[in-house]
């Protein structure tokens, strides 16, 4: 009995040494984003729908790395929202060394459950600003949107335990702080270095649901990179006001050179997509309508190039108002908002250059002799076949025309066309008569 119970003893021994769990704890797989942007609406799209697939596949948690200038209050609050309402543990990471969690993304860090920075990374300055086109907001309107801006900072702040005076600083002070300062003063819990630095310390903290503290538990957890698809990714580019800002310009040269060369059909077709990706783009910036109307009015002015003979005084003032209609296009003092100067001062010499080009192949065409229908004759040598006493007939160019002349012309004498008459006939002159006066005029003298 001893012996058995001894064996069924040693069996269950086995067993557990050679189960997972005594070898290490089992893997889970935690999503891992990497947001490196502006806060747009395709930034909160994907990250929402990542959260969301997150609580429904019932992760550990879902691990959030920003690097953001701030964005739109639209789209943080929609990041906001899902953040409040995940099941699992929601962790901002502010990295890598040298990034920073400003304006939208101070807010979308102290929403998280757990906030973690690395080392030389910033935060703060959280104060709204006005975005859109249009009329910017009085200042009764602004008070207004940072009053609530700064009552939603401390709302979140103290759901999650963190420093509600620092958060209200934020927005309306737009205190921005390093991230030993937001350790010392509670904003964050953690500072680390990596993902799996940051993992390890926070294995054992709580985190409250519904009312119940949980603990977080790191339990061989890999992480698993989730990028945005194709689609998202063109979309998010399309958000950089250096983009929509090429995209305008393409698509003004585009629809210019249609106009100018119809029937091309390609450049028109390319104008009006880049036009209407720049609509979309220009949908989350504040745009200046005297930029955009200076601008155009380059454009008018290039145009005018064509028909007005001003010695190049036109173009010259349309790159000037190309030149300050794109600085002021975009009205607004964040830097992240704004158009690199590089790229303007590249735009508007590559813009100006491409329609003094096609205005000058406009205006060769136009000088340049007709050379076919009726238009073409004038000009052209032929010689009579018939004496013209008034009317005869000339052969030109191969064929027999009825012909009329102010003087007389005997057969055989080269003549010229000076008019294409109604009903096809040619009004033409002697070519010989024309030399013999040029000699004897030049014997007189």
């Amino acid at each position: 009995m001893q012996k058995t119970l001894l064996k069924i003893l040693l069996n269950l021994l086995l067993l557990v040494g050679l189960s997972p769990q005594a070898g290490g704890a089992i893997q889970s797989s935690m999503r891992y984003l990497n947001i490196a942007s502006s806060i747009n609406p395709v930034t909160a799209s994907f990250i929402v729908e990542q959260i969301n697939t997150a609580n429904q596949n019932n992760e550990p948690a879902i691990l959030i790395q920003i690097d953001t200038p701030g964005g739109l209050d639209t789209s943080m609050r929609e990041i906001i929202q899902a953040e409040l309402n995940s099941t699992i543990p929601v962790i901002v990471y502010v990295a890598p060394q040298g990034a920073r969690a400003a304006s939208a993304g101070a807010l979308i860090a102290l929403a998280a459950d757990f906030a973690v920075m690395a080392p030389g990374t910033n935060i703060g300055a959280a104060h709204p600003v006005a975005i859109g086109a249009g009329k910017q907001p009085d200042s009764t309107m602004m008070k207004k949107v940072e009053n609530d801006a700064a009552a939603y900072a401390r709302s979140l702040a103290q759901k999650r335990g963190r420093n509600q005076d620092w958060a209200e600083q934020a927005v309306r002070e737009s205190v921005s702080i390093s991230a030993q300062e937001a350790l010392d003063l509670s904003v964050i819990d953690l500072i680390a270095d990596n993902t799996e630095n940051l993992l390890k310390q926070l294995d054992g903290y709580k985190y409250i649901r519904d009312g119940k503290v949980l603990v977080f538990e790191n339990r061989a957890i890999v992480l698993e990179l989730v990028e945005m698809n194709w689609r998202q990714s063109i979309l998010n580019a399309l958000s950089n006001p250096n983009i929509a800002y090429l995209l305008m310009m393409l698509g003004i040269i585009g629809i210019f050179f249609e106009i100018s060369q119809p029937g091309v059909v390609l450049p028109g077709a390319i104008g009006a997509i880049a036009i209407l990706l720049a609509l979309f783009s220009f949908s989350s910036l504040p745009i200046n309508y005297i930029g955009v109307l200076l601008i155009l009015l380059a454009i008018v002015l290039f145009i005018l190039e064509v028909k007005v003979i001003s010695y190049g005084m036109l173009a010259l003032g349309g790159m000037i108002s190309m030149a300050f209609g794109s600085l002021m296009l975009i009205d607004s003092s964040e830097p992240y908002l704004q158009i690199s100067r590089a790229v303007i001062a590249a735009t508007v010499t590559v813009s100006a250059g491409f329609f003094l080009l096609a205005t000058g192949m406009v205006i060769r065409t136009q000088r340049k002799p007709v050379t076919s229908g009726q238009e073409g004759m004038v000009g052209k040598t032929g010689e009579t076949i018939e004496p013209i006493n008034g009317n005869g007939r000339v052969f030109v160019h191969g064929e027999s025309w009825q012909a009329c002349s102010d003087q007389p012309i005997a057969t055989g004498t080269k003549i010229e066309i000076i008019r294409v008459m109604d009903g096809l006939s040619l009004k033409v002159k002697a070519i010989e008569t024309i030399s013999s006066a040029t000699a004897n005029k030049s014997e007189e003298d």
